[in-house]
């Protein structure tokens, strides 16, 4: 089983929010997830991101690979990925 860390969609129609999560790679975009990463809302202005450094630093750690959308929220957030 290989590990992502990617987003799911929540909110209504127009208006979404998304959850960073880890989850399986081969489950659908808002199937099941292993752990909430954190969040990302981009109708704020400016946009918000919030992560749990420690939840993400663990599942990187573990071999999770975060996917390209979420590798560039981490590296506005300030977060650095090695691959």
């Amino acid at each position: 089983m290989a590990v992502r860390i990617r987003l799911t969609r929540h909110g209504r129609k127009k208006k979404p929010f998304y959850r960073i999560v880890a989850t399986n790679s081969e489950s659908p975009r808002d199937g099941k997830f292993l752990d909430i990463v954190g969040t990302y809302d981009p109708l704020k202005d400016p946009v918000e991101v919030n992560i749990h450094q420690d939840k993400l630093q663990g599942w990187l750690d573990k071999g999770a690979k975060p996917s390209d959308t979420v590798k560039s929220l981490m590296a506005g957030y300030g977060k650095a990925v090695e691959q």
